[in-house]
Formats: structure tokens, sequence, C-alpha cells
């Protein structure tokens, strides 16, 4: 059966795209979840519509990421932990601590999963930090590790 998808499905398809499907797939289980809709004339007409508000939304999160990323560039994130000798650090600084400290500063609530450190940060200084923003949209953020008075 041919249906148009009001949502994205896993392993089936995207808003807005045509799909060829197992008839009780659709009628069980797609259909009564509102997850898709027969394909008629008329609904192809809705799902292109569909597809280009989607297409919309998904430029507008990008841009809205663009400007996040160059906000957080502009400004470098300070961290104060506690330092032995050397200029080690007890332990480390964390993905975690970081988005906490960015929040904070900033008032912007970034998810800890979208930073990545090549190495666990265990000295005072200037570190960068990649971060994803958006799936087309990756940034560094400077962070200065800054012993505890």
């Amino acid at each position: 059966m041919k249906v148009i998808l009001r949502a994205n499905v896993e392993g089936v398809g995207n808003t807005g795209d045509l799909v060829d499907v197992a008839n009780g797939y659709a009628q069980n289980f797609l259909m009564p979840k509102g997850l898709a809709m027969r394909a008629t004339e008329g609904a192809a007409t809705q799902a292109e519509a569909m597809q280009r508000s989607q297409e919309l939304r998904g430029v507008k999160k990008r841009e809205g990421a663009e400007e996040l990323g160059q906000q957080l560039q502009a400004q470098t994130i300070a961290i104060q932990a506690r330092v032995g000798q050397d200029e080690q650090l007890y332990g480390s600084v964390t993905t975690s601590e970081i988005a906490e400290a960015v929040q904070a500063q900033t008032g912007i609530v970034l998810d800890r999963r979208d930073m990545s450190l090549e190495e666990p940060i265990r000295t005072v200084g200037i570190h960068q930090v990649d971060m994803r923003l958006h799936s087309d949209v990756r940034i560094q953020i400077t962070i200065e590790v800054s012993p505890v008075d």
C-alpha cells in the first residue's frame, strides 16, 4: 500500500515521503497512530507542502545554531578547579562541568553529549572544546581553567 508519512518513521522514511509498505503495517500501525495517510492525488500535493515546511524548519534550525555558535565562539568560558602540584588538576574537567559553566555564564543550555574532548582536561590553562550544535554546524569553544582561590 502506498502511504505518505506524516512523521519521521525509523526504517521507513521521513515526513512527506511517499513510501510503499505492507497493507497490515499501514492499516494496523502507521495510520492508527497518525504516522501516515493513504496516498491519493490530493494527499500527494499535501505531502509536497509538508516536505517544504520541514525543509524551512531545518534551515531555520541551522541558522539558529550558526548564530548560537558565533555567540559561543566570541566568549571564553571560565572554570575553576582544585589544583595540585605542577598545575595538575585533581581529577579532570568533564563535558558535564563545561555544559554547566556555559549555562551559568551565558544562559545557553547545551547537551554534554554534543561536546567532544580529544583527551580529558587535566591542566590549568586555555583549552579548545569541539562542539556540535546542529548536524551541519560544528564549532570550537574556548575554556579557561584556573585554580580555585
